[in-house]
């Protein structure tokens, strides 16, 4: 199988007749070999009836449901178990992605040599205010703090060598950072297209604002994870290094003051220095500790199911 295209959503039953119809039309007219795997995210409306319905008309159509929401990075996830096409498409199912981009984002995957392609909305239909310009500040720090340089993290448009996806681990809130994922991986190969971005045609968006405020602090975690995920204490082991060399030389020079340079002066715990020794002894000590259990929790923790499937179609 050439494509699979990858599609979670929440709540979109009046775009997906329509997002079927234009992704059916670009496979057959470019004679590509695809899947279409829906990942209904614990939609309260009929977009589960809707998928059935496809499925029933298409077996290409295939569809996975979930007990309840449990998020977009979670639903891509099983979307990628799912997945057995060469290629994969992500995109979004609010019709803001253009399906026409298919065979061109296929192509710098399969001809050029990707091993991920994202894409870029340069050209934005959204407001500028509540999501291009935060948009923008988020992408530049993602930037800026992950060294992967793309324009447009958030752009749900991508297409995977296969061996990418089966190879990363996206859960929590980390589908902003697939490219990066990849990149911490070993697949560095990572590029980028400019797209066409659609206004949304139906209904209103799933996203406000506090995407951005977990976006950052999603940001930070990957880059904790990236560079000491496998080795905590290294982070830890470090700072409470600093903060207990701090706190001990503070102590020796108040004791080597108070013996021998000093003896007649003030009592050393009415000394400021004296808490400044204590306390930041005391913080290298608890980073040591961290840094212990973090090791300890990394070599005994039990992979745990993150989502609960209630159906699936087509498999």
């Amino acid at each position: 199988m050439q494509i699979s295209v990858v599609i979670p959503l929440l709540n979109e039953e009046e775009s997906l007749t329509e997002l079927f119809d234009w992704i059916t039309s670009v496979m057959q007219s470019n004679s590509y070999s695809y899947e279409i795997i829906f990942i209904d995210d614990g939609s309260t409306d009929n977009s589960w009836e809707i998928i059935s319905t496809l499925s029933n008309q298409n077996e290409s159509v295939k569809g996975i449901r979930f007990l309840r929401n449990f998020g977009k990075s979670q639903a891509l996830h099983a979307g990628f178990e799912k997945a057995q096409g060469n290629v994969i498409i992500t995109m979004d199912a609010d019709l803001q992605d253009n399906p026409n981009e298919i065979p061109e984002l296929y192509n710098m995957i399969v001809k050029n040599g990707f091993d991920l392609v994202s894409g870029w909305k340069k050209k934005r239909y959204d407001s500028v205010i509540s999501k291009n310009l935060p948009s923008k500040l988020f992408n530049w720090a993602a930037r800026k703090t992950s060294g992967v340089k793309l324009h447009d993290f958030n752009c749900g448009l991508k297409a995977y060598k296969k061996d990418v996806v089966k190879n990363i681990d996206v859960n929590g809130e980390m589908h902003r950072y697939i490219p990066l994922l990849a990149k911490n991986a070993g697949f560095s190969n990572i590029g980028e297209k400019v797209v066409k971005h659609q206004a949304r045609k139906y209904g209103e968006t799933k996203f406000g604002m506090n995407r951005f405020i977990h976006g950052f602090l999603d940001l930070i975690t990957i880059w904790f994870l990236s560079h000491f995920g496998k080795r905590p204490m290294h982070l830890f082991g470090a700072l409470g290094f600093i903060m207990f060399a701090i706190g001990f030389a503070f102590a020796l020079y108040l004791g080597i003051d108070k013996l021998f340079l000093n003896p007649m002066g003030r009592l050393i715990t009415q000394r400021p220095q004296f808490y400044i020794a204590l306390s930041t002894m005391i913080i290298g000590t608890q980073f040591f500790v961290a840094g212990f259990l973090g090791e300890l929790i990394l070599r005994n923790r039990a992979d745990k199911k993150r989502y609960l499937v209630e159906d699936e179609l087509n498999f």
